[in-house]
């Protein structure tokens, strides 16, 4: 780890300080009024655990087993869109950090980086996101190439049946279609590494989406593709064909209700995320945590429940574990990471988040990231 960064705040404050301001905010924002992004996080914290100090000193393993895979520890990178906008190659580096460290990383289709270059990478250990297409015939051909690559789990987003309202974006001309504005050039010549990298490397664009997309289209054009080609209202009409197709385990992501629980489980979903896309999509509901505790206690033993949204330490890994979870998602930790530090800022993050789970676990006598549940206060 570099020491100057000891938490996930530190390099949130060094990502806000190299990022322009309008990628930063991107990352960084909620919906409407972020009472759902701030909610998500204070009641992960909100969560006790109990500690048991007269006993010999436990041996802390963080290996856990998911979908017949053993990872090094019971996180994983979170899809996050339009990442080498934030910072120039993020999902390259991202994925190279999580092949190395032995986590899964999830791309989303609407990411910067392909489908084939982040399997290649993570030697087809990635999963992937699919941000459910219009058309049948770019689905079936999205899922066939993710497929090709070795991807082993496919993740269907459930919770963007329509973007969110979010006021920092449409200020910063981030809203659909994209309008870059003189502003927006002026935070560029502010950050005079990121604006290098960024013409070293090139523009991010949507490299999963190019084969699909007409050529040379302006920033209008692309708003209107983005558009066409996407229809984010999931049901169980639209599942059913791609569980027929897809031969790996399929995970839901998004799910916040019993309805949709119980419709997960009648498909044969592999498994959820409890997730309200990091807080960017419904200012007025319930925290992932809140919905967690309410969905585990009667599904545990029906179905794989994760979680994301909210989580960004070790600590909020440990919290979120013991309220249920069998595994848990960080997204814009991560980002910060690589925002702080570049190519560094994935395995850093990566080791920090590790180490403080493990300070957890060791503190409160808990051998294992499943028997955390046992050190609950109800």
């Amino acid at each position: 780890m570099n020491l100057k960064y000891p938490s996930v705040d530190d390099l949130r404050l060094k990502a806000k300080s190299k990022m322009p301001k309008f990628a930063f905010e991107y990352l960084d924002g909620g919906c409407n009024e972020d009472v759902n992004l701030r909610k998500n996080t204070s009641d992960i914290r909100s969560v006790e655990l109990i500690p048991n100090y007269l006993k010999d000193k436990v041996k802390v393993d963080l290996t856990t087993s998911l979908f017949g895979e053993t990872y090094a520890a019971p996180f994983g990178v979170a899809p996050v869109g339009l990442q080498g906008l934030m910072w120039p190659k993020a999902p390259e580096i991202l994925a190279h950090a999580a092949k190395k460290h032995n986590l899964p990383f999830v791309l989303s289709t609407v990411s910067t980086a392909s489908i084939e270059k982040i399997g290649k990478i993570s030697e087809g250990k990635a999963w992937f996101q699919l941000y459910y297409p219009a058309k049948k015939e770019v689905r079936d051909d999205i899922i066939q190439r993710a497929s090709n690559a070795g991807y082993p789990v496919l993740v269907l987003l459930s919770d963007v049946p329509t973007f969110g309202f979010r006021p920092r974006d449409i200020r910063n001309g981030l809203a659909m279609p994209p309008k870059m504005s003189l502003n927006n050039f002026v935070q560029i010549l502010k950050r005079p590494e990121w604006a290098l990298k960024t013409l070293i490397n090139g523009q991010p664009q949507f490299e999963t989406l190019l084969p699909y997309m007409p050529k040379g289209l302006n920033l209008r054009q692309l708003g209107k593709f983005m558009d066409e080609t996407f229809d984010g209202r999931l049901n169980v009409e639209k599942i059913k064909p791609i569980r027929d197709q897809w031969k790996g385990k399929i995970v839901l992501k998004g799910v916040a209700s019993e309805t949709d629980m119980e419709k997960a489980i009648s498909l044969g979903i592999d498994g959820v995320i409890i997730s309200n896309h990091g807080g960017r999509q419904l200012d007025a509901g319930q925290s992932t945590l809140h919905a967690l505790q309410s969905l585990n206690k009667k599904y545990e033993n029906q179905i794989t429940i994760m979680m994301d949204s909210g989580l960004r330490s070790g600590t909020d890994v440990a919290r979120t574990l013991a309220s249920g979870a069998k595994f848990t998602f960080l997204g814009r930790s991560f980002m910060y990471g690589v925002g702080a530090l570049g190519t560094q800022g994935g395995e850093h993050t990566m080791e920090l988040i590790k180490t403080e789970l493990k300070q957890v676990m060791d503190q409160v006598g808990c051998e294992k990231t499943l028997d955390l549940s046992n050190f609950l206060v109800k």
